[in-house]
């Protein structure tokens, strides 16, 4: 409890101005008082809202202003509520406390008050009632409460067997009442504390600050962070504030600075003035998230962190925008909050529990080391200069690893306070052989990890510094990009330890027989170097790595690796997702700027890390199947294969396997389906494939059907896919696609072909939301019936496709300018139309309509979205079987399809 209440118990709250009526003789009627009190509330809640706008206060200063107004009319009601309920004169019997956050002098704009009455004895009914008449005013004037109702010996008894308890009266605060009892209560719990010990109540705030990061956030370095519960968030603060007090009684960190104060000097004056400094930028952060949203709003979600950023004045400074810079002074708070927990939670177990006990050294090798054992666990030896041996903080990770230790909270300590002196290892070989040696060893994500909340890596790699705390606003990526690359180089240790063969399953037989593992390792680590600093990332991170390597000790021939596959990391997944891998040129033009199987190799489990370290929902079985596809015809062109031999040959031996799998059928009937495809169309699938589209069109042709719809669900590619078997006419895919999208499927690559006989064979490989294949039967069912309803006209796709749920509206602050780039180079036989837009419930028939409407015939689509931006690629030609290449047919292509980008259908009243 708070030592500052003690003085508030000898002198209670002054009455507010404005509130004197309150104090007549008689008592005004409760209707009176509460329209008086309404009007001072709003006084309040206006002028902090005022004050804090105009005068640009920072968060903790007007969080301690809007305590204190509140402290003022609460006062006033408990000394109301007496005169109104007890009789004028009558003691209240009790005391008044805040507790909560509200206890600590702090409140935000749309909190909760917490209050408790406390008492030497249970309340008797006068008591009783007038709690209960002042709980009732409170709520009428619509104020959130938080409140207990306990006797001193009930306090002792309920905190002794909860934390929670323990935690609300640790931050209790005189406000008005019977001062006497309150200091009593004080003096109980205080001598309460020092029986059960701090040993119960650190266990406790540890194991629930666990429960609390699992649920809001492990990481402080995700792109919607939750300000008050998230890691490195205010919570976090608050459990540090918890614990120097129930263990030394202070209520500031200034008094654990210096050598005189409890715990000997637990903090430097630089640190806690860092702990000050988050504090007040977290508490300015929630003003402004409150007052923007009219709620106890605590998360950062993407539509508020551009209205917030610009209320706190930041703008935009060179290559970065103006919500960019000012999440990246979030994150790197988030990382300080995260440090100051390291820094002083074991500082107080230490002074509050006793050293623990030092083992020696268990061989000369680690004494040499300048390391040492606690409790099972490595640290600092007490007589080690680390400044003078700035390379023992790679040595100790080392060790660590190779002996399967735990790094001792106090050695995290010491690597956060000397971290600057990392800045003398740069370019040192001894140096470089020890981080290459943990950059490429088992588990070097946790602890680069470790190296990087110290603050060491950003020492080591002025370069690394620059994108610490560093998020793209955008809703594809989950972590900010040192945490994301940090996520990649923890994928390539799974790959290496087989822990990812059912997921990718390529990449982890490729990861072991690679020869430039280190090489790999460090393109990971530098693969996103670049961003942030405007233009192309690869090109850029390219020439970073160009320099870098060999500070870091690679040699010539690792560093040209690196280089290269820093400027390719997205060359695969690029390829794969936007281009029709069934095309001769497309594997051509990858297979010559890779060349040598090994770089292939890298390239495919490089963009593996990369992928899977994006966030959870990106990766899925479809994109893994055709980044396997991809792979293995381009790995056949660079052995000498026959991966892309002529036309006519491949056509010719696609038919063939077509007619080995129709075996057992009348050969009039494998004759006339074998005259049915084009050459185009037996390129497109496999055996099996031929052999179900076969069934399709015998049944289709034999009961005279107009339309036939079949639904197949591939698990191992983790998409459904739908074939349309029907007469071809002008926008028969942008109908389709348009009843995929009411029937709630995402598609995520297309075929169209028209067969000999005139009729259209449309294949489309659709996912649900998440990401996986639509299996339930009644949306396979759905499936067919949208598809039916749409193409016989008895459905109007566009009014439908405005009924579809939108996005939410936090990610509508994320913007995606239209951009359409036609192509005729990527294909020898199409022209190729990359749409780049804003997803949204029936954009490819929007976008489709549009294409078709200008006479082009679509060939096959490859659809791709990263958050909230969707990648859309079509091979087309013109009506005559041909590339589209008059410039004035191209621009008005092209206008067509900005049009359809700009304009879309309304959500329905």
């Amino acid at each position: 409890m708070n030592t500052a209440g003690l003085g508030a118990a000898e002198a209670p709250v002054e009455p507010q101005p404005g509130l004197e009526g309150l104090n007549s003789t008689p008592p005004p009627s409760r209707d009176a008082a509460l329209g008086l009190l309404r009007r001072h509330l709003s006084r309040i809640q206006g002028g902090m809202q005022e004050r804090f706008e105009r005068e640009s206060l920072p968060g903790l200063v007007a969080a301690r202003a809007l305590a204190a107004e509140m402290d003022g009319l609460i006062a006033a009601i408990l000394r109301y509520s007496l005169a109104a309920t007890a009789g004028p004169g009558r003691p209240a019997g009790f005391a008044l406390a805040a507790t909560g956050g509200y206890g600590r002098g702090t409140l935000a704009p749309y909190s909760d008050i917490d209050l408790l009455f406390v008492s030497d004895t249970p309340l008797d009914a006068v008591g009783r009632r007038t709690v209960e008449f002042m709980l009732y005013l409170l709520w009428d004037l619509g104020v959130k409460v938080g409140h207990a109702t306990r006797s001193i010996a009930e306090c002792i008894e309920d905190a002794k067997s909860d934390t929670t308890v323990q935690t609300a009266l640790l931050d209790a605060r005189f406000l008005e009442g019977d001062a006497t009892a309150y200091a009593r209560f004080e003096e109980a719990y205080t001598a309460a504390r020092q029986e059960w010990g701090l040993g119960q109540f650190l266990h406790a705030k540890q194991i629930e600050r666990g429960l609390r990061h699992a649920r809001y956030g492990d990481s402080p370095y995700l792109v919607e962070p939750h300000i008050k519960e998230g890691r490195g968030g205010l919570r976090d603060l608050q459990t540090m504030y918890w614990l120097t007090r129930y263990a030394f009684g202070v209520e500031k960190m200034w008094q654990l600075v210096g050598p005189d104060s409890p715990g000997g000097g637990l903090l430097t004056a630089q640190e806690a003035r860092a702990f000050r400094r988050a504090w007040s930028f977290l508490w300015t952060v929630r003003f402004h998230l409150h007052y923007v949203t009219g709620r106890a709003e605590e998360r950062l979600t993407f539509d508020l962190q551009p209205v917030v950023g610009a209320r706190m004045g930041y703008t935009r400074h060179g290559k970065q925008d103006g919500v960019e810079r000012f999440m990246k002074h979030l994150f790197l708070t988030a990382r300080e909050v995260v440090r100051l927990k390291r820094l002083l939670e074991p500082a107080i177990e230490r002074a509050a529990l006793g050293m623990p006990a030092l083992q020696p050294a268990p061989d000369e090798m680690m004494r040499k080391a300048g390391l040492t054992l606690a409790d099972g666990k490595l640290l600092f030896a007490p007589d080690h200069d680390i400044a003078a041996d700035p390379a023992v903080m790679l040595r100790i990770m080392r060790v660590a690893r190779d002996r399967g230790l735990e790094l001792h909270p106090l050695g995290l300590r010491a690597l956060i306070r000397n971290a600057r002196y990392a800045t003398r290892l740069r370019g040192q070989a001894a140096a470089n052989v020890l981080f290459l040696d943990i950059l490429a060893g088992k588990q070097s994500a946790h602890w680069l990890r470790a190296l990087n909340e110290a603050g060491v890596l950003s020492s080591l790699i002025p370069e690394w510094a620059r994108i610490v705390g560093l998020m793209q606003f955008d809703t594809y990526h989950v972590f900010t990009v040192e945490e994301h690359t940090i996520e990649a180089v923890g994928v390539l240790n799974a790959l290496e330890r087989g822990e990812l063969d059912s997921i990718a399953p390529v990449a982890s037989e490729l990861v072991g027989q690679l020869q430039s593992r280190r090489a790999l390792y460090a393109a990971v680590l530098l693969h996103d170097i670049a961003k942030g600093r405007g233009g192309d990332h690869s090109e850029l991170g390219a020439g970073i790595a160009q320099d870098l390597c060999p500070r870091l000790g690679l040699s010539p021939e690792e560093t040209e690796t690196v280089s290269w596959l820093v400027l390719n990391h997205l060359l695969v997944s690029q390829t794969a997702f936007k281009r029709d891998i069934d095309d001769p040129k497309t594997i051509l033009d990858l297979a010559e700027v890779v060349q040598s199987p090994e770089r292939l190799r890298l390239l495919l489990v490089l963009t593996v890390c990369d992928m899977r370290a994006v966030g959870p929902k990106v990766w899925n079985g479809w994109k893994a199947t055709l980044l396997r596809e991809i792979y293995w015809r381009v790995a056949e062109v660079l052995a000498g294969g026959l991966s892309v031999p002529e036309r006519d040959v491949r056509v010719a031996r696609a038919r063939e396997a077509a007619s080995a799998a129709l075996e057992g059928r009348p050969q009039a009937e494998v004759e006339h389906f074998l005259g049915l495809g084009y050459p185009g169309y037996w390129l497109s699938f496999d055996p099996e494939t031929h052999a179900r589209h076969a069934s399709m069109i015998r049944e289709a042709e034999a009961t005279g059907a107009p339309l036939t719809v079949r639904t197949e669900v591939l698990e191992d590619r983790a998409v459904t896919e739908v074939t349309v078997y029907t007469a071809d006419h002008p926008g028969l895919f942008s109908q389709i696609a348009g009843a995929l999208a009411v029937a709630g499927a995402s598609i995520v690559d297309a075929r169209i072909h028209t067969m000999t006989n005139g009729m259209a064979l449309d294949t489309f490989w659709v996912q649900d939301a998440a990401g996986g294949a639509l299996d339930a039967p009644h949306r396979l069912a759905r499936l067919s019936v949208m598809v039916e309803q749409a193409l016989s006209g008895r459905m109007r796709i566009t009014d439908e496709i405005s009924k579809v749920k939108r996005e939410p509206a936090r990610l509508r602050a994320v913007t995606v300018p239209p951009r359409v780039v036609i192509d005729n180079h990527a294909s020898n036989t199409h022209t190729v139309i990359e749409v780049n837009a804003r997803d949204r419930p029936g954009l490819l028939h929007d976008v489709t309509a549009a294409i078709s409407a200008q006479g082009v015939q679509i060939a096959s689509a490859h659809v791709t979205t990263y958050g909230v931006r969707a990648v859309d690629v079509f091979y087309v030609k013109d009506l005559f079987g041909l590339k589209v290449e008059n410039e004035r047919k191209l621009d008005g292509l092209r206008n067509a399809v900005l049009a359809a980008l700009t304009t879309e259908a309304k959500p329905a009243a």
